[in-house]
């Protein structure tokens, strides 16, 4: 086996851990993983991203569950329309669009190139709100009402993103269900993981038919992450959660620059 795929499997438990320990971030690593790793073309990383994550997830929701950590009035409201936007973009949009973008100026845009640099943008975004926000996390007040139609506009959002990226959205859902259903910290991170999980294997279902999946290859990197989410809820309960958030998110900072560079000026 070649040492870009051993790496590449071993980022597969990598994945599993961060999920594990911070309720998001798996997702942000397995598309890059998937692509510069392990080569597989963008469009088809992004479906297998949202198995490989929405399993996993489901996985580290079930031991919220048992701890009742997970608001499921909240996970309707945000997730149906989360749902419906994963899986029309998934099937209606992300698969419609031309091979070749357009071309200016000599350049040609692909649609691989574009779903990366795309990618990239959504990996600043989300380091920018781990290093600065995230260490402060927290429900600014009690609401005597919540705003359901806005958390279900968020649900839309990210259900967006997530179609377009492949990405399971933790670091977009967390502040959410934290900011605006003022939710606990572990409670979000449960609701979370159970949004990611259903979301993110229901989008998937968009790509069975236009996508050649290769189940033995996905089930075994698939196994890996759902090992390495039993070992980070281990170790979230010995590590600083906090100081985890910054130093994650300057990692996710660093890749993100990797693939823009990497994307536009090596290709």
């Amino acid at each position: 086996m070649e040492v870009n795929s051993l790496i590449g499997f071993g980022g597969a438990v990598l994945i599993g851990v961060s999920l594990g320990m911070i309720g998001g971030g798996g997702s942000i690593l397995t598309v890059p993983i998937l692509v510069y790793l392990l080569g597989i073309e963008p469009v088809l990383a992004t479906a297998y991203s949202l198995f490989v994550v929405g399993s996993t997830s489901l996985v580290g929701a079930g031991s919220y569950l048992k701890r009742g950590k997970v608001s499921y009035r909240i996970a309707l409201v945000f997730a149906i329309p989360s749902f419906l936007a994963i899986f029309l973009m998934r099937k209606f949009v992300v698969h419609a669009l031309p091979e070749v973008l357009f071309t200016m100026g000599g350049v040609t845009i692909s649609k691989d190139l574009a779903i990366m640099v795309f990618f990239a943008a959504i990996m600043l975004v989300a380091a920018y709100s781990m290093i600065k926000n995230g260490a402060k996390l927290k429900p600014e007040s009690k609401a005597k009402t919540l705003n359901y139609p806005l958390i279900a506009v968020q649900g839309v959002v990210e259900g967006s993103i997530t179609g377009i990226v492949g990405a399971g959205g933790g670091f977009l859902i967390i502040p959410a269900l934290v900011l605006i259903a003022k939710l606990p910290m572990r409670v979000a991170v449960g609701t979370s993981l159970l949004i990611i999980g259903i979301k993110s294997l229901l989008g998937f279902t968009g790509d069975l038919v236009s996508q050649d999946i290769d189940w033995f290859f996905l089930l075994i990197f698939t196994g890996l992450s759902i090992v390495g989410i039993f070992i980070g809820g281990k170790l979230s309960r010995k590590v600083n959660e906090a100081a985890l958030k910054k130093a994650f998110g300057w990692f996710v900072l660093l890749m993100g620059a990797y693939i823009l560079i990497r994307e536009i000026f090596i290709g």
